[in-house]
């Protein structure tokens, strides 16, 4: 969760600065050019319960960490001479679908085997591993964003920095997917497969 959260708070952060700082967008414009991945995620998170009864929640959460980690390493790729359309609108609508997918799995994740009298710390920690994200992972994404540059300024140079930091949040989200693989959907095959034999 805190891979998750630091990657998506770095995507708002660093995507309002290329719109208005690159692009050139004005404030109203920057929120309006958000509405491909808001909408995309709204959809897809109403119909979450029902794709979690048939694939799963880890199989749901690594698909939707997949989307997240493809739509970011698509915008970090923006440059400060490409398009809305294909180098912004399109990857947002993968994070949006990712995310949309991701969270609600996360979070139920995050509390699952837990003792029922146990379940208001563990949600309590789910919250706070929410909150280290976002500080923590912008934090670290704003001073990897300022490594290098050599002669850059003006707009190439923020869109430089752009790039640098979402690739550095496409490099938290892949690790944050590796880390479900191995610790969420491996092991609950593998119980699966157990529960099989032993019915068998």
């Amino acid at each position: 969760r805190i891979l998750f959260l630091g990657a998506m708070i770095g995507f708002f952060f660093f995507t309002t600065q290329y719109l208005q700082g690159v692009l050139n967008y004005r404030a109203s414009l920057t929120g309006m050019a958000f509405l491909p991945m808001t909408m995309v995620n709204f959809a897809v998170a109403m119909v979450v319960p029902q794709l979690t009864r048939r694939f799963g929640n880890g199989r749901l959460l690594a698909c939707g960490l997949t989307l997240c980690l493809a739509g970011m390493v698509w915008l970090s790729r923006a440059t400060f001479d490409t398009s809305y359309l294909t180098s912004v609108a399109l990857p947002m609508v993968l994070i949006g679908a990712g995310q949309g997918m991701a969270l609600s799995p996360l979070t139920t994740s995050g509390i699952a085997g837990v003792a029922p009298q146990d379940a208001g710390a563990a949600s309590g920690v789910v919250n706070v591993a929410h909150q280290l994200g976002n500080s923590l992972g912008l934090g670290v994404l704003v001073a990897v964003a300022a490594v290098g540059a050599g002669a850059l300024d003006g707009r190439e140079l923020l869109a430089y920095r752009v790039g640098t930091a979402l690739t550095a949040g496409s490099a938290m989200l892949a690790f944050a997917l590796l880390i479900v693989c191995a610790l969420i959907v491996r092991p609950r095959k593998s119980a699966q497969a157990v529960a099989s034999g032993a019915n068998a």
